[in-house]
């Protein structure tokens, strides 16, 4: 009797990898937003390489006349609360767009709303011109998400979160790993991709989950306070990452609080308080004769009342 060879061990993480979806057709390489910015962060120990390598690639073929983002009158209810409040916006292709407000401004309820997270009251929504409420498939495909504060399935390694996102976007497995390769080179986690998410800092989270929302190389980014928890130097990597894909037509909306980087690297920019976008325009037009704090201060109406306070100041022993 002939025994049967022991069949070779498999590698547990490899064998926890689900299995590939049916392939859908293949993204074209020249719209591959994010495996040309990895490559372009990749080589940033030189500026020539770095530049010649996004230069040599073509631009996404995006109609400049499309918005990125058309919103009409969108609004959303919660109970007697109205988190946004009849908001029209239209965002063009191919920009930095900045979202700011105070907590509880609605900001990423309307974010939440813009990647089908949450469904408006009313309203319509269009992104690169296609109605999200009557085709969302093909809305959704058009975006990548990062929400604040959602919770992930965190109990995967990093290399198997970003297998699952890829096939969840139709990609088939050698380009999921060949760009999951791209993009931890470029978000500096190649080792930590072997870990469990649940073992991340808030900050290396983010940079997965952000790797996550640009595997399928979308047209629109829409990030909730992407900078986050994340250090400086990591910060300054993804806004090459993000620099790298916006010359190339990509857009990106993102809330953030941190209104020097909004002034720094966005072209336009909608201050929202209340559920209501109080101005929206390019940075210029929006702030002024002021800085962009100082505008949205105003617009916020901020008080520094503390009044009430000296209690305070009466140490307890």
């Amino acid at each position: 009797m002939i025994a049967a060879s022991p069949r070779p061990e498999k590698d547990p993480e490899e064998a926890a990898i689900p299995r590939e979806l049916p392939p859908k057709p293949e993204v074209p390489a020249e719209v591959a937003a994010a495996q040309f910015a990895a490559r372009h962060t990749a080589a940033a120990d030189d500026p020539t390489l770095a530049r010649a390598a996004v230069d040599a690639l073509p631009d996404l073929d995006i109609d400049t006349g499309t918005p990125a983002l058309r919103i009409r009158g969108i609004s959303k209810s919660f109970g007697q609360t109205r988190a946004v409040d009849g908001v029209d916006l239209t965002i063009p292709a191919g920009i930095f767009y900045g979202v700011v407000g105070p907590n509880g401004a609605g900001k990423t309820t309307m974010l939440s709303m813009i990647g089908g997270l949450l469904r408006p009251d009313g309203g319509t929504i269009e992104v690169a011109g296609v109605d999200l409420r009557s085709s969302p498939a093909r809305a959704k495909h058009q975006m990548g998400i990062l929400p604040d504060r959602l919770r992930t399935f965190d109990r995967l390694t990093g290399r198997q979160l970003l297998h699952y996102y890829g096939a969840l976007r139709g990609l088939a497995r050698a380009v999921v790993e060949s760009r999951t390769a791209d993009l931890a080179r470029a978000f500096d986690i190649t080792e930590a991709l072997r870990r469990p998410v649940a073992d991340y800092s808030a900050g290396m989270t983010k940079k997965v989950m952000l790797a996550g929302a640009m595997i399928h190389a979308p047209r629109v980014l829409v990030l909730d306070e992407p900078f986050e928890a994340v250090d400086p130097i990591s910060s300054n990597v993804i806004l090459d990452i993000l620099a790298a894909y916006t010359s190339h037509g990509g857009t990106v909306i993102l809330s953030s609080h941190g209104m020097e980087l909004v002034e720094r690297v966005c072209s336009g920019v909608a201050v929202i308080v209340a559920g209501r976008v109080l101005a929206a325009g390019t940075v210029a037009e929006v702030r002024g004769e002021l800085t962009l704090e100082q505008r949205f201060a105003e617009l916020a109406g901020s008080s520094n009342d503390v009044e009430g306070l000296e209690w305070l100041h009466a140490f307890s022993d």
